[in-house]
């Protein structure tokens, strides 16, 4: 089976020998026939005439910004010769379809597919409820509604400010006057009363009637809005079910079936997932893999121009475990134990807490994958001991740990309250402008992309972090973070972020670059001893 849309190298990679595994998706440093097949992807990108896409790059180009993933998967053809594959997340310049890449697994935007016939159907539905929801009539009847509404509670209020205030002007005469007048102020307000009632009544009616007129569009608006949720129920179970990925033994698996019926957005579409159908579809043998951004960061998220990202876990990882499968990878690193041979170096003993230095790619608790961390370590020793706070995995630093249930729950409460003070160090890939400050950018989860963090202003939950720096160098800049909250990656993404210090952390390989190590450490602590009463600093200095 041919396929034209295999790319020969050009360049000279007689010196370079095959990696004996396949890349590990999630996090993998790109193989040096990536990277050659990459520069290509990108030489194209920058002089390319094909399409027009705005990217960011360029100051002159109005218009909506998108950046965006691209894919290369090198492969190997049924004659043993190399070459290398193109791909694109998502849409490209408003289409699934361009000459050089890879199309999508299933195409939801080709004329007469179900997908465009039921959208049309869908749109139908859109335009006839937007017409009802804009009709004169029915504008008119809601604004007759409301007319009413406000009127009759305008007037009964009126008459029940008129009752409590005749109430206690007859209270003060029934003091001076005879039986008989007492009679007569009784039958004042019980007409009052009477009149509230009949107002009641009257108002209630007209209301009822203006609402009936207003009902009459309403239950058609409902009605035509319950069958187009239907029809888009239906249209993306289909969906769901036509889009199938094919492995290496030439399997289908779908939608539906690797995520059990309930697929996020955008699922299916990412570099990745294309990459490996194209290559199973002309029987090409998968060798390596490859994803970088191109352009501007996308709102929140931190992207950089040209840097290789491993693959999205929310979206790609399920549906790549099917593609892979029989598939010799790369070590997955978050199945190896990193904390081996590593030890903890406690800082401060006495009979109610601990006070440990955790290195960096040590687990503070337990993971999914992982067992050995600071809690396994010191329960060990100490069965009743508890970690009061966490570092992520690749910080190092000082860690808190109560020795029995009852000191645990008084340290957290400070925490809680925020009465603790710490003091991380941090070397930054990069030169800082100002010398102090205070980040305020809110966090939550990447949800198709854990353990990732986003910056959201809607979602988000606050974060602060204060800022100084120590010293500049080559480069970089020495940090002082003073974390105000305690936010997952709070540290990572506001040195990182664009609207924080723009400027990551050395080693970063979420947020910035890899390097040997994530240069940051959690060097200070400041409590109130549980018992002692007494506030208490410790400090465990590491230099970069």
């Amino acid at each position: 089976m041919s396929c034209h849309l295999f790319q020969v190298f050009t360049t000279d990679i007689s010196g370079i020998s095959l990696p004996d595994k396949f890349t590990f998706p999630f996090y993998y440093e790109p193989h040096p026939l990536s990277v050659i097949a990459a520069k290509a992807l990108q030489n194209y990108l920058e002089t390319q005439n094909d399409f027009q896409h705005n990217f960011g790059l360029n100051k002159n180009q109005e218009g909506l910004v998108i950046g965006k993933m691209f894919g290369v998967l090198v492969v190997q053809n049924q004659k043993n010769e190399l070459g290398f594959l193109w791909a694109f997340s998502g849409k490209l310049a408003e289409s699934n379809q361009h000459p050089l890449f890879v199309p999508t697994v299933f195409d939801m935007l080709t004329e007469n597919s179900f997908f465009k016939r039921e959208e049309t159907i869908l749109n139908q539905y859109n335009k006839k409820i937007e017409k009802l929801e804009n009709d004169e009539n029915h504008l008119a009847a809601v604004k007759h509604l409301e007319k009413i509404k406000q009127q009759a509670a305008v007037e009964i209020k009126e008459q029940k400010e008129k009752i409590k205030s005749n109430k206690k002007l007859r209270a003060e005469k029934r003091k001076t006057i005879t039986a008989e007048a007492i009679e007569q102020l009784n039958k004042e307000s019980q007409d009052e009363g009477i009149l509230l009632k009949k107002m009641t009544q009257y108002w209630r009616y007209h209301i009822q009637a203006a609402t009936e007129l207003v009902d009459v569009f309403t239950q058609q608006i409902n009605q035509l809005k319950e069958e187009r949720k239907q029809k888009s129920s239906t249209l993306q179970q289909q969906l769901f079910t036509e889009y199938v990925f094919l492995n290496q033994y030439q399997e289908l698996k779908s939608l539906e079936d690797i995520f059990m019926g309930n697929p996020p957005a955008g699922a299916g579409e990412c570099a990745a997932p294309k990459l490996l159908h194209y290559a199973f579809t002309y029987q090409l043998k998968p060798i390596a893999m490859a994803e970088f951004w191109w352009g501007q960061s996308p709102k929140g998220e931190m992207r950089k121009h040209q840097q290789f990202y491993p693959a999205c876990t929310g979206k790609c990882e399920p549906i790549l475990k099917h593609m892979l499968q029989g598939i010799p990878l790369e070590e997955n690193p978050f199945e190896k134990n990193t904390a081996k041979g590593k030890e903890l170096e406690i800082v401060f003993e006495d009979d109610y807490i601990l006070l440990v230095n955790k290195p960096a790619e040590f687990l503070s608790v337990p993971g999914k994958q992982i067992t050995e961390s600071v809690q396994t370590r010191i329960k060990a020793s100490y069965p009743n001991a508890m970690i009061v706070h966490r570092l992520d995995m690749s910080t190092s630093g000082l860690l808190l740990i109560g020795k029995t249930p009852e000191i645990y729950k008084k340290l957290q409460a400070q925490f809680i309250k925020r009465y603790v003070k710490k003091r991380y160090v941090a070397l930054l890939d990069g030169l800082l402008s100002e010398d102090r400050g205070i980040i305020d950018l809110p966090l939550r989860g990447d949800l198709h992309n854990r353990p990732n963090q986003i910056v959201c202003f809607e979602h988000g939950k606050p974060a602060v972090t204060h800022w100084e720096v120590i010293e500049r160098k080559d480069n970089k800049t020495l940090v002082y973070f003073y974390p105000i909250t305690g936010r997952t990656h709070q540290l990572r993404v506001h040195a990182a972020h664009p609207l924080g210090l723009n400027t990551p952390i050395v080693g970063d390989d979420l947020y910035g670059t890899k390097a040997n190590r994530l240069h940051l450490h959690a060097e200070s602590i400041t409590f109130i001893h549980s018992i002692s009463k007494e506030i208490v600093t410790f400090t465990r200095e590491f230099f970069f």
